[in-house]
């Protein structure tokens, strides 16, 4: 059990983890969890819990949360009519057994394979923040069945090693596809729904040794709700700023501090 210090200093952390990871959600539209997966890693860590474990930690934590931001998301995208609810409940099995899988095997991986693989794929779609454009299709029509029997699994497997929803992936897939980018968003929030359930309920039966106190399963439940209770009142004010900001030049300066989380975390696993 910490001490009142140690207590005290945890939630304080968690108070500003929340509050960035609201404001770049609603800032950006990538999503809490790629802030909060490194946030919640680097802040374990120097508080001194440290374990083969903790990046379980971290991923289930973040997931847990994206089940309440990303439904609070796609009611709001709903409300303005946004939302294609058709390709949910097509794309909802395939991610769901992606999710599943990837829960399994993120319970048998090491945090330092964990390390790689975040910072790796942090990379990637830092990448694309940067040089992907608008313009880029790889096809005017929606996803074909055939695409989706293979991308939607995928797509929930990822996330979930990840420890994110559905935005990061799920956007630039579909507006690759031509859905223009609103309408993309608005449904990467519900993808991120079907994600974060099915993987949230399998890490709860997830056992970690030497977790941070107060975890159940892999979930951290200080953490989790802390963060949704800040996340919650901060995400509206990024969403205010994203109309008066230039958002080219927010996301690349974004995705350069992504970069550089991402590179970090190599150097810890690697070096």
């Amino acid at each position: 059990m910490p001490d009142i210090a140690s207590l005290g200093l945890l939630f304080g952390f968690l108070v500003l983890v929340g509050g960035v990871a609201g404001i770049i959600s609603g800032l950006l539209g990538v999503g809490g969890g790629i802030v909060l997966v490194p946030a919640f890693f680097y802040m374990f860590s120097a508080l001194g819990y440290q374990s083969a474990g903790l990046m379980q930690v971290c991923v289930a934590t973040s997931l847990a949360t994206i089940i309440v931001t990303s439904a609070r998301s796609v009611m709001a995208h709903h409300k303005k009519g946004a939302v294609d609810w058709v390709m949910l409940k097509q794309w909802a099995l395939p991610i769901a057994i992606g999710s599943v899988a990837g829960v399994v095997v993120v319970s048998h991986l090491h945090t330092h394979t964990l390390q790689i693989i975040f910072g790796t794929m942090l990379l990637l779609i830092a990448a694309y923040m940067i040089v992907g454009k608008a313009s880029w299709r790889i096809s005017d029509n929606p996803p074909s069945a055939l695409f989706r029997a293979w991308f939607a699994p995928l797509m929930g497997f990822m996330s979930v090693l990840l420890g994110i929803g559905g935005g990061s992936i799920g956007t630039p897939m579909q507006t690759l596809h031509n859905i223009p980018i609103h309408r993309a968003v608005a449904t990467s929030s519900g993808f991120g729904v079907l994600i974060a359930i099915p993987s949230t309920v399998g890490f709860l039966l997830t056992h970690v040794e030497n977790a941070p106190p107060y975890t159940l399963g892999a979930v951290n439940i200080p953490a989790f709700l802390v963060v949704i209770a800040v996340s919650v009142i901060t995400a509206p004010w990024g969403a205010a700023l994203a109309h008066r900001l230039p958002a080219r030049q927010l996301k690349i300066a974004f995705a350069v501090f992504l970069m550089l989380i991402a590179l970090n975390m190599l150097r810890k696993a690697l070096f």
